[in-house]
């Protein structure tokens, strides 16, 4: 597994707009001229931490799985900014690109999620990361203060996210996907599985639908202008039927 402190450092990052900024000028910029401008309008004190957190968010939040997820994502935060859908977008792309994230997530917050409770405590997230350190030869440094620092900072991210709420004792959220928000989940999925069969998808999960729920919504007559859809009971497979440069106008 490549892991990296992108969880902790974005978990402390404060202004999510910057994001916008890094899509929209070049963003693998290493001129410390243009990092010192982009510092000064941003509400980070230091240089040092303005690169920590660049790197995060090109790590993390704004790098692509492939063209056609990037034209997709790209054009939902150009559009609306930092939105609640957009957040929720984000959190896709960013549990695609990091692979701790997606690890604590189908570990820790699905099965919460899908068990109905209400909160995650920080030592569930701790022991989780416990566990895993003991096969990861990148964790083996880990001190339990950076344990327990990413377990916070997990937590943390994912109130950013808006799919947690709360401050010592955080509780789950229950994300609806609105019609658009579930087309492009559904263009998203079918860019990164390629299975024959999605009912076996581990991104699955991401849709915040039990899994029956979430076949009777995508088989809704409305929905059938935006796929092809071929579902037997026991497997299901969906091919797009619009460009992904043109998904997101269409939905709007």
């Amino acid at each position: 597994m490549n892991i990296n402190s992108d969880i902790n450092v974005l978990g402390s990052l404060s202004d999510f707009n910057l994001i916008i900024s890094f899509l929209k000028e070049n963003i693998k910029t290493s001129d410390n001229k243009v990092h010192e401008v982009q510092q000064v309008y941003s509400n980070i004190k230091t240089l040092k931490s303005f690169k920590r957190f660049k790197t995060a968010i090109n790590n993390t939040l704004i790098k692509f799985y492939n063209p056609i997820v990037e034209s997709l994502i790209c054009k939902v935060i150009n559009t609306e900014g930092i939105s609640s859908d957009s957040l929720l977008v984000l959190f896709w792309n960013a549990s695609i690109n990091n692979e701790l994230l997606n690890y604590l997530n189908q570990q820790v917050y699905f099965p919460a999620f899908y068990s109905g409770r209400v909160t995650i405590k920080t030592n569930e997230v701790v022991a989780c990361l416990q566990e895993l350190k003991r096969n990861e030869k990148s964790m083996l440094k880990w001190s339990d203060s950076t344990v327990n620092t990413n377990a916070s900072k997990y937590l943390t991210l994912l109130k950013k996210f808006l799919i947690m709420k709360g401050r010592l004792n955080k509780t789950l959220e229950r994300p609806y996907l609105n019609d658009k928000l579930l087309i492009i989940f559904v263009y998203l999925l079918l860019a990164i599985d390629s299975s024959s069969n999605l009912l076996e998808s581990k991104w699955l999960n991401y849709c915040f639908l039990e899994k029956e729920i979430f076949i009777q919504r995508i088989m809704q007559k409305k929905f059938m202008k935006y796929f092809n859809l071929d579902y037997t009971g026991a497997k299901l497979k969906i091919e797009t039927t619009v460009p992904y440069e043109e998904i997101y106008d269409k939905l709007k």
